[in-house]
């Protein structure tokens, strides 16, 4: 047995609509598990729509086990067997594993789609060019077609790049990438 505290991460697929049930029922379960002696936090993850964690850290392997081998933890299996089905278990001591380089990568953010990113590059592109149409470009008469389009295409490009954008992005983000607030927003970590 070892001494260095140990990690371990359960992952459970969740019956649509009993998230919130599950929600409830890991910080529960931690709680439970913070009575035990070398238990040192935990929180409930949710990775993208339908994979969630429960991940708690004891003081040793020693402590894990025994938390692991207990009736009490049997019986909160049960109690989730309604709503959740485990999908997966990994254990790791000590810290130095989540910094090697031999570990899986992390999943990748799904890219929303298609038809989120059009609508949100025609709510940056169109009111500058609209603006830049109206305001601008009659002073410009005098120019070549060619010039006058480029100084559109400038001027458009600058502002949707560096000013519009980003805001829109930060504005619509919840919109644009559900599974990352369900992630960082209604689901945070806390330490039970």
């Amino acid at each position: 047995m070892s001494s260095n505290p140990v990690t371990i991460t359960v992952a459970y697929h969740v019956a649509s609509g009993r998230e919130p049930d599950f929600h409830s029922w890991g910080w529960s379960m931690l709680n439970a598990s913070a009575q035990q002696p070398g238990f040192m936090g935990g929180g409930v993850l949710v990775d993208r729509e339908a994979e969630w964690h429960v991940v708690y850290r004891f003081a040793s392997e020693g402590t894990a086990r025994a938390w692991e081998d207990s009736a009490a933890r049997a019986q909160w299996d049960i109690r989730a067997a309604d709503f959740a089905r485990q999908t997966g278990r990994r254990s790791v001591r000590g810290s130095k594993v989540w910094f090697d380089s031999q570990t899986a990568a992390p999943k990748t953010l799904t890219p929303p789609a298609k038809w989120k990113l059009w609508f949100v590059n025609m709510s940056a592109v169109f009111p500058p060019v609209l603006l830049f149409n109206l305001i601008i470009l009659p002073y410009l008469d005098g120019l070549n077609p060619l010039v006058r389009t480029f100084l559109l295409c400038l001027c458009v490009t600058a502002l949707v790049t560096w000013i519009l954008m980003p805001r829109l992005q930060r504005f619509l983000k919840k919109w644009l990438y559900p599974p990352l607030q369900a992630f960082r927003g209604r689901h945070k970590r806390r330490t039970a």
